[in-house]
């Protein structure tokens, strides 16, 4: 078991990427703290790990907000003692608004949960591990956040944003023990679309011209297995990088 006896926070848990995630850091053996708003999916998720290796607890929040964030991670210390690794999931997509179309609610909701809410995340779970003396961090972005044009001006800005903290931490603490990498997606198979209901035909118009070249989406399963992947040790040497995984389309 690559994680036995680590302890994780999995953010964005109650499906796709995020509910791979849990499982499979459960399986391997680690004690998993699953944070989402959907207290029902989060206790389906509960119920499937009984016969796993590690343990899962739930717990409903809200990443948006500063105290659930710092919840989280201290109810990881309050029932296993210690965090060893974060995984900042949770994320939401921004109607494909480009810049002159974009209202304040939606700049601020978007980035809310894609950026404030890793980084306070960070910042509490960044002074534990240094007290403990070392720690992961592993956040998930978006190969919007290495191009310009995968989606909409919002979503875009905070992917960017998300990649520069990832960077700056991997440094700033490496020789704490620390280490901080960023996952970047393509198209994978998820509901963070499920949230755009209005969408700027405009926007959309133009984000439509380059996904023709994707070769294909991927699965929340092969998200989770890289993220094991940074998890373990077998990446012991893997610091401040992103790992794109997007079959192929960026490299086009």
């Amino acid at each position: 078991m690559k994680l036995n006896g680590k302890v994780a926070v999995v953010t964005g848990a109650s499906s796709g990427m995020g509910r791979s995630i849990a499982l499979l850091y459960a399986k391997e053996g680690a004690s998993v703290i699953v944070v989402a708003r959907r207290k029902e999916k989060l206790d389906e998720i509960v119920e499937i790990s009984k016969d796993y290796n590690g343990t899962i607890i739930a717990m409903q929040g809200d990443v948006s907000k500063k105290e659930d964030n710092e919840k989280m991670i201290d109810l990881a210390i309050e029932k296993f003692g210690k965090i060893d690794i974060l995984v900042n999931n949770a994320g939401i997509m921004d109607e494909m608004m480009p810049v002159g179309e974009v209202e304040d609610e939606l700049w601020e909701s978007v980035m809310n949960v894609n950026l404030n809410g890793p980084f306070y995340a960070c910042r509490k779970a960044v002074n534990l591990m240094i007290q403990q003396g070392g720690g992961n961090i592993i956040n998930v972005g978006s190969i919007g956040g290495l191009n310009g044009c995968r989606a909409g001006v919002s979503y875009t800005a905070s992917k960017y944003e998300l990649l520069g903290l990832t960077k700056n931490i991997g440094f700033m603490y490496a020789d704490k023990g620390i280490r901080c990498n960023v996952i970047c997606p393509g198209g994978v198979d998820s509901e963070i679309g499920v949230g755009i209901s209005h969408p700027s035909q405009f926007g959309f118009s133009r984000v439509k011209l380059g996904m023709e070249s994707v070769p294909r989406s991927g699965s929340p399963e092969e998200i989770a297995t890289i993220a094991l992947f940074l998890a373990s040790d077998d990446s012991s040497l893997i610091n401040g990088a992103e790992i794109v995984a997007d079959a192929g389309w960026t490299a086009f």
